[in-house]
């Protein structure tokens, strides 16, 4: 299916990374179950919903990332901004809400005591914003795109870094710290509003180029190099086996590429959007308790001005 038949169980699967996570995945389930009763001061119960969270979105860091999807993103651009979409909008905040606060606490204790708290300005809201979106617009400048895919550490590197720059842009968002005033209201709207704007740029890049912008998924040889970092043998075997990317494409270039691109937009409005109308509804909802409440004190304040208590008689 979509060209998948023709690589074995280990190019679609990756094993190893499929152990790793499934080793992280069995560690987690030892912190919230014994290791709870040594590190989470009372906090022993995690609710189900929290558990479910977080295998979720172990999943789908999983596929976007060693599974299916990360293989089929080295030959269509369209799976490769899916993978993105999966990676960095859909796993961290999945991942985040899965971890009990207790988690949390401790990590930031840690991080406030290690010199990596020099960084923490990295967590301020529209500082967490610019850097993340600035991180996924420069990525996929042709350029820069074709340079990372084709040198695995910078690939490897460069992928954690933007996971980190995710879970800081999702932290003001998620606030996973519920005793941690975080931004509410108005400015929590105008924050999700930044990010959907700052994305804006890059996709329209991508969505309204008339050319193939990268030469990874439109030059044969360039392909046949990004994919030797995840299929096994040589990369001019896969040349002369397959004649480059459109041999498993079933759009052309330059509208796989707009497809991309339409479809990481999509799929950040739509994420975006639907917390930016739940947040609006609570602020709405809270501004109008505040004013019944104020309403209620004025109206008992005037009740008791038109009516005194009545003097007080002697004995």
């Amino acid at each position: 299916m979509l060209g998948l038949e023709y690589f074995n169980f280990t190019a679609v699967w990756s094993p190893v990374f499929l152990a790793f996570m499934l080793l992280v995945t069995a560690g987690y389930f030892v912190l919230i179950g014994p290791g709870a009763e040594k590190w989470a001061e009372g906090e022993v119960h995690v609710p189900a919903r929290r558990k479910v969270l977080f295998v979720t979105g172990m999943l789908l860091l999983y596929l976007a990332q060693g599974g299916p999807v990360e293989l089929l993103g080295h030959m269509m651009f369209s799976f490769h901004m899916l993978s993105m979409a999966m990676s960095y909008l859909l796993a961290p905040p999945l991942l985040m809400l899965g971890l009990p606060p207790w988690v949390w606490r401790r990590v930031t204790a840690f991080l406030a005591s290690s010199p990596l708290r020099a960084l923490k300005f990295l967590a301020r809201p529209v500082v967490a914003a610019v850097v993340f979106n600035g991180l996924f617009s420069f990525y996929h400048l042709p350029v820069v795109h074709d340079y990372v895919m084709l040198h695995f550490g910078v690939h490897r590197l460069y992928y954690v870094v933007l996971f980190i720059a995710a879970v800081l842009m999702w932290w003001t968002l998620v606030n996973p710290l519920p005793e941690r005033a975080g931004v509410q209201g108005l400015k929590k709207m105008g924050f999700i509003f930044l990010n959907m704007v700052l994305l804006t740029p890059a996709c329209g890049l991508i969505i309204f180029a008339d050319e193939p912008l990268y030469a990874t998924y439109s030059d044969p040889a360039v392909w046949a190099r990004a994919m030797g970092y995840c299929v096994a043998g040589d990369p001019a075997q896969l040349l002369r086996q397959f004649g480059g990317p459109q041999f498993f494409g079933y759009l052309q270039p330059n509208i796989d590429q707009q497809v991309g691109g339409i479809l990481m937009k999509f799929i950040q409005e739509f994420i975006f959007a639907s917390m930016l109308a739940y947040v609006f509804y609570h602020w709405y909802k809270q501004e109008n308790r505040e004013n019944d409440e104020e309403e209620a004190e004025g109206a008992a304040l005037s009740n008791s001005s038109l009516n005194p208590p009545p003097p007080q008689t002697g004995s």
